[in-house]
């Protein structure tokens, strides 16, 4: 199988409004793919599109092989895990208890939840009733359900946007040991930084619209200038990555001047806001 996931022209009305607009990509297996764009870009409505919880108007969708709006059956589901805004989690019940249901659903051990709730830093609070958690603590059981089966592509719409910085890292290592395991993870984020460090290629949605596809380093490198800023003790200067550069760096290195140096590459947020012209809140 060349690619995990096709889709080729895809649109989605709702009535008069069209949230995707003949919208082509093709994910790889074994690759972290990123999705990227703000609020009301089409994020979400991808994602339920890929996983069978909402019909496409129109356009090719294959997922494991499988028509998504087809493929609603035990063993399609089976092999794929998804975090959305809708948790679906039983708030009576306890950590522990919500995990359980989802073991004996997919024919996993039990074991297993002592690693999802290391993973996920819940270990101390699988006794907890679901509704006494705070909204990121019930993201991170959602996040464990649909990595609980180790499922074949894991689909995460904003994984880590109610996550404080330190399970926020917890997460994304955890999703990229995953990742070196096999799975392939399809994520949707409008967090540059959590993109960059994680994707193996990302494309920018806009208005429902792919406005960019590629690797972040290639885009990087198609919208950057090359150019590299030094800092010394009388300020910061623009370097150009030529002879003259370099033998400009080399001079001030050996006469120990040169505090700092960096390169000028824009940011994905930078090039997303150059191709789009507009903020990814």
């Amino acid at each position: 199988m060349q690619s995990i996931i096709e889709v080729e022209h895809l649109e989605k009305r709702y009535n008069k409004k069209q949230a995707l607009k003949q919208i082509s990509f093709q994910v790889r297996p074994g690759e972290i793919f990123g999705f990227l764009g703000p609020s009301g870009s089409g994020k979400t409505t991808t994602v339920k599109i890929l996983t069978s919880q909402l019909r496409h108007s129109s356009g090719h969708v294959q997922v494991l092989g499988d028509d998504p709006n087809r493929s609603r059956h035990a063993g399609f589901l089976s092999k794929i895990g998804v975090l959305t805004d809708n948790s679906g989690l039983y708030e009576r019940l306890s950590v522990h208890d919500n995990l359980i249901l989802f073991c004996r659903l997919y024919g996993v051990p039990d074991r297993r939840i002592d690693e999802v709730l290391e993973a996920m830093n819940l270990s101390d609070d699988r006794h907890t009733q679901v509704g006494k958690l705070s909204k990121g603590m019930k993201q991170r059981v959602t996040l464990g359900r649909a990595i609980l089966h180790e499922p074949a592509i894991l689909f995460l719409d904003e994984p880590t946007s109610a996550l404080d910085p330190v399970n926020g890292g917890r997460i994304r290592e955890t999703l990229r040991e995953m990742n070196r395991r096999g799975t392939t993870i399809f994520l949707t984020t409008h967090n540059m930084e959590e993109a960059e460090e994680l994707c193996d290629r990302v494309a920018f949605l806009n208005h429902g619209e792919i406005s960019a596809l590629d690797t972040p380093q290639a885009l990087r490198l198609q919208h950057g200038d090359r150019s590299i800023t030094v800092t010394t003790a009388h300020g910061k200067q623009v370097v150009q990555p030529n002879a003259e550069g370099a033998e400009y760096i080399r001079e001030l290195m050996r006469r120990g001047e040169l505090l700092a140096i960096h390169s000028n590459e824009p940011t994905l947020g930078d090039i997303f806001v150059t191709l789009t012209g507009r903020g990814l809140q």
